[in-house]
């Protein structure tokens, strides 16, 4: 690890230096072999799905000591070459035909198993679109239209993936139920609050607590349009996920083996060496992403100006999941939407420097991971004739870091541990 001075020059190095730590320490090849069982009498399947899923598989088949087959499916660009794990790609955020084939033969490769298997699931985030099988008498255009709205609701990642769960036939535990009476492992990386594994991709492997009751409460409270197969689906409860203490998942295990409190301890550790004291605010935080911003903008500006309750020069790390109501047609990331809303919010502080991205590298549908803020970065943009207001007001954010030159964009990461920001204050 190469030490940086910390000058005020080369905090955007620093700041992406501790980016790229955090996506560095959820790397499947540096956490999943820990976590492998002994093999089985019987057969090894390997299934999956999410961003991460593919670099797990490869991780897993670089470990395995026994005959393995299986099936994963990941995000278009995020393939992992695999010899016995057949990878197929799939559309995320919003699901498409290729999801539903493979998450149709995912589910056939299960089926007919005895108690001497061994199914290994894949799991990581993303893999609620990816794993996409419409619930009774639900068709794929009613899971992409639901998909798409939840998106644009403001609905919190819990919210969305208890409404999936319960529109589905693989998720909420349904997949796990169908391993049975095969052992079953299901190895995660989080990329929720709270690492609830229900909530791990909607959770296909494990049981939920959840019902469709508050299924259609959520679908209500955000006025999201229901075709009538939906409305029955929750309704009438046909639509209930798999319980805990459901006996088809007796012989299941569930092993986190990475988290974003794992990823915020690794960039910590950047900092440390560079000379700057981190301190960790939270690996979970929630809420739309322009009030998380004023929320962390009041503390920052309380430690540049008062040395409370921290002193600088610091940074502050945090994660979790934001959230966007979207109210223009822009083009944006929750991500983005934050670090220009903390922008505004601070005003014209000097001697702040941030970096909020996606550890998948995709913050909303771009291609983009992310942004850094300098001090400079309003007065660069007055400059150049673009109001700052109108791009937030526009979800358009974007637009407007790229047109400064402060993109983050690292290309595929191949892990999802959710949102990194990270806010030095000299």
């Amino acid at each position: 690890m190469t030490q940086l001075t910390v000058t005020p020059s080369n905090y955007p190095a620093l700041l992406r230096s501790l980016f790229d730590a955090a996506v560095a320490a959820a790397q499947p090849a540096l956490c999943l072999a820990q976590h492998l069982p002994p093999p089985p009498k019987g057969r090894t399947l390997v299934i999956g799905a999410g961003k991460a899923s593919a670099a797990m598989a490869r991780a897993l088949e670089e470990h395995w000591r026994g005959p393995l087959q299986g099936l994963v499916v990941t995000r278009y660009g995020y393939e992992v070459p695999c010899e016995r794990i057949e990878i197929v790609q799939a559309a995320h955020p919003v699901p498409d035909a290729a999801g539903l084939a493979a998450s149709e033969r995912i589910a056939q490769l299960v089926t007919g198993l005895t108690p001497d298997d061994l199914v290994i699931a894949l799991i990581s985030g993303g893999g609620s679109s990816l794993l996409v099988a419409p619930g009774a008498d639900l068709t794929l255009a009613d899971k992409q239209a639901v998909n798409a709205a939840l998106l644009a609701s403001g609905a919190t990642i819990s919210e969305m993936n208890c409404v999936r769960r319960h529109l589905s036939s693989l998720k909420g535990g349904r997949l796990g139920a169908l391993c049975h009476p095969a052992q079953l492992l299901t190895l995660l990386i989080s990329d929720v609050p709270g690492d609830a594994p229900m909530d791990i991709a909607s959770g296909p492997t494990v049981a939920d607590s959840s019902t469709c009751l508050q299924a259609l409460e959520i679908v209500q409270r955000y006025q999201i349009a229901m075709p009538e197969a939906m409305r029955t689906l929750l309704e009438s409860g046909a639509g209930e996920t798999v319980k805990p203490g459901d006996p088809r998942l007796q012989n299941s295990s569930v092993r986190l083996i990475t988290t974003p409190q794992i990823a915020l301890e690794a960039a910590a550790m950047v900092a440390r060496a560079a000379g700057l004291t981190p301190y960790i605010l939270g690996d979970s935080l929630e809420g739309e992403a322009r009030d998380v911003a004023k929320t962390l903008a009041g503390i920052t500006r309380q430690v540049a100006q008062h040395g409370q309750p921290f002193q600088a020069p610091c940074v502050l790390l945090s994660g979790g999941e934001t959230t966007v109501t979207l109210r223009g047609h822009g083009r944006g990331g929750r991500n983005v939407e934050f670090l220009l809303a903390l922008a505004l919010a601070l005003g014209e502080l000097n001697g702040v420097y941030a970096l909020a991205g996606d550890t998948d590298g995709v913050d909303g549908v771009e291609e983009i991971a992310g942004a850094l803020l300098t001090p400079d970065t309003l007065a660069r943009a007055w400059a150049a004739g673009m109001n700052p207001r109108t791009y937030l007001d526009n979800n358009d954010t974007h637009s407007f870091f790229q047109a400064l030159g402060d993109s983050v964009v690292t290309g595929p990461t191949l892990t999802n541990v959710n949102d990194f920001r990270a806010i030095v204050i000299a």
